[in-house]
């Protein structure tokens, strides 16, 4: 009999809403178990498809990079982060667009790059959520415009959320590669800190799609470059891509975990600092990871004691999280005593339970 991560997932495929009807068992509901929609996502698809308004746009590039700035900064610092940018996301959107058909040349150009980081954060936001179509819009739209910026590192920023996109979805594989292979070989990492931190990502990039297709090696080499690359920034952290060496420690885990590691995974988690990324989503995520080399281990306790903690750092990104979901579903009917409040507590955020 499948786990429930892949009967979820033939429910969706097959459009079925009472998991029962594969089973044979008692009455269980897809929808308790299945991603979650945010309240704002009609808002960011209207601001996505609707007719720009170029007479209405922005007169400052300027003043519009300072926006999106802010609205990363929002993201990676707030426990609901979600709520947080939901509401600067869809006039971000427009303004952008706006922007782009109204103005021209290097103005264009740098619109065209900040309005790729709006697109990423707008695909986080959608990410998780039952609107694959917006995600997958988003991070098309997003490497449009890092095209006609021109600029190396709103390629590879792009080329990143893609790998995403196509990881996730477990889609494109040998594509994927190459498309963070190409961003990676525009980089010049010698010439700048941030270049050298980009190039860091584009191999994590390409690391983490091996290590979803079980190529151990490969998944190790290009891990090490990017460890490398990210040891030599000097403690520097990519303002909202968050690149820098902590993230890439982060990865570590989720590599061992994609190569049906998990005791490995929590050997190397035992190493590493969850604040080793200045953002609570990421600290966040890491900790759901190591929760899930723990289930997969069989130690119930430490993984609801590590996703109680995520939680406390990022209840939106804790509740948005399939492997959380997951987790708890399982654990659920038959959770240890010494836990068991705990679990049907991480249930209720789930919206598992009331």
């Amino acid at each position: 009999m499948p786990r429930l991560p892949m009967l979820i997932r033939l429910a969706e495929v097959l459009d079925v809403d009472d998991l029962a009807e594969l089973t044979g068992e008692a009455r269980l509901s897809r929808v308790t178990y299945s991603k979650r929609a945010p309240g704002d996502l009609d808002s960011i698809r209207n601001a996505m498809a609707s007719p720009v308004d170029r007479a209405g746009a922005p007169a400052s590039p300027t003043h519009f990079a300072h926006r999106v700035a802010t609205a990363w900064r929002v993201w990676h610092s707030s426990e609901t982060e979600r709520d947080a940018v939901a509401p600067m996301l869809p006039e971000l959107i427009s303004d952008g667009r706006a922007m782009m058909r109204a103005l021209d040349g290097t103005e264009r150009r740098d619109v065209a790059r900040d309005l790729a980081r709006t697109y990423h954060l707008a695909q986080l936001y959608a990410s998780h959520t039952p609107a694959a179509e917006l995600v997958y819009m988003t991070g098309d739209r997003a490497m449009l415009a890092a095209e006609y910026a021109d600029d190396p590192i709103a390629v590879a920023g792009a080329a990143w959320y893609m790998n995403h996109v196509w990881r996730d979805a477990g889609e494109a594989a040998e594509a994927r590669v190459d498309v963070a292979t190409d961003a990676a070989s525009m980089l010049r990492p010698a010439d700048s800190t941030e270049e050298r931190a980009l190039y860091s990502l584009m191999h994590l990039a390409v690391a983490l799609s091996h290590a979803k297709l079980g190529k151990d090696g490969e998944a190790w080499f290009h891990y090490d470059r990017a460890t490398r690359a990210a040891a030599s920034l000097d403690g520097y952290v990519h303002p909202w891509l968050m690149i820098g060496r902590g993230m890439v420690e982060h990865y570590a885990v989720t590599i061992h975990l994609d190569l049906q590691k998990p005791g490995l995974a929590v050997k190397a988690a035992n190493a590493i600092r969850p604040s080793g990324v200045p953002s609570r989503t990421r600290q966040s995520r890491y900790l759901v990871e190591v929760a899930r080399a723990h289930h997969r281990q069989g130690d119930a306790v430490a993984a609801v004691h590590l996703m109680s903690k995520a939680r406390s750092v990022s209840v939106d990104t804790f509740s948005f999280s399939l492997f959380a979901r997951s987790m708890v579903a399982e654990m659920l009917p038959g959770a240890p005593a010494s836990v068991e409040g705990e679990v049907r507590d991480l249930a209720r955020t789930l919206h598992l339970i009331t």
